[in-house]
């Protein structure tokens, strides 16, 4: 008799844990598709539009693609970030450059930010060797305050700018989580 309600206790919470991943998979929203706007204005994307600053899903998780359309042929682009809200935030935030790119003969770029401006600019954190000279990240600094940011793409050889909207928010608790199990790894290293 005990062995039946064991069954069937150990059933209901499997169907429990497969409706909870079947929930959670349908909540999860993917990007947004990129597609070039109308008209000949300079125009700029980002995906993803939010990005959370948790370390191992910031570092291994988390592409951050800039796209841009209707520039000048040849031509260079810096994309820089600012603060945009908070307007007043805990600490002083200067702007950043935080990627370039060549334009291609359609007028069109695409670039990644790198994994270097996202330790040093995203997260402020550096990167030190171990003694099998593997690299770690070094957080001793608080990352960059969350809010709402503009990435501006400013061309080089021509006055054509453009900018859109980069969402940041803090690290979630699965985060907190990566993070935590990164230490004991030896990946991260909180100081």
């Amino acid at each position: 008799m005990a062995n039946i309600i064991f069954k069937k206790r150990l059933l209901l919470a499997m169907v429990m844990m497969a409706g909870l991943i079947l929930l959670a998979a349908g909540c999860a929203s993917g990007p947004s598709p990129v597609v070039p706007p109308p008209g000949q204005e300079a125009a700029v994307q980002v995906q993803p539009e939010t990005v959370r600053l948790g370390v191992a899903r910031l570092m291994n998780e988390t592409d951050i693609e800039i796209t841009g359309w209707h520039f000048k042929p040849g031509d260079s682009v810096f994309i820089n970030m600012t603060l945009v809200e908070p307007a007043d935030p805990p600490a002083r935030v200067p702007g950043m450059a935080i990627a370039n790119a060549v334009v291609d003969k359609k007028g069109c770029f695409t670039t990644e930010v790198e994994k270097l401006v996202k330790i040093s600019d995203f997260l402020r954190a550096d990167i030190g060797l171990n003694r099998d000279m593997e690299k770690y990240i070094i957080i001793d600094k608080p990352p960059i305050p969350e809010g709402s940011y503009r990435l501006t793409a400013e061309s080089m050889a021509s006055d054509k700018t453009a900018s859109c909207r980069l969402t940041v928010k803090g690290p979630t608790l699965g985060d907190r989580f990566k993070d935590w199990l990164g230490g004991l790894l030896g990946k991260i290293e909180k100081k």
